[in-house]
């Protein structure tokens, strides 16, 4: 009941192909960029500092909320007394 209909004879290949119309652009290699190892290990420094930067933010940004928690029960504590 809700079989495809395929066609009887595939689509012919169309008979015009597409040519661009402007050649393509001269590509024009990149400069040549020199990596020695003194470039390597600043960027694997730089990524070490940035990551305990990172990390020093996050232990202080936890720490900061546990002092407040505990400081706001203290606080209500203090209240209803």
């Amino acid at each position: 009941m809700f079989l495809p209909k395929y066609p009887d004879s595939p689509t012919p290949p169309p008979a015009h192909t597409h040519a661009p119309a402007e050649p393509a652009p001269v590509r024009r290699p990149l400069p040549s960029l020199s990596i020695d190892n003194k470039t390597i290990a600043t960027v694997i420094v730089g990524g070490v500092v940035l990551t305990a930067l990172l990390a020093a933010v996050a232990v202080t940004a936890i720490s900061v909320a546990v002092a407040a928690v505990v400081l706001r029960s203290l606080l209500r504590e203090q209240h209803r007394r």
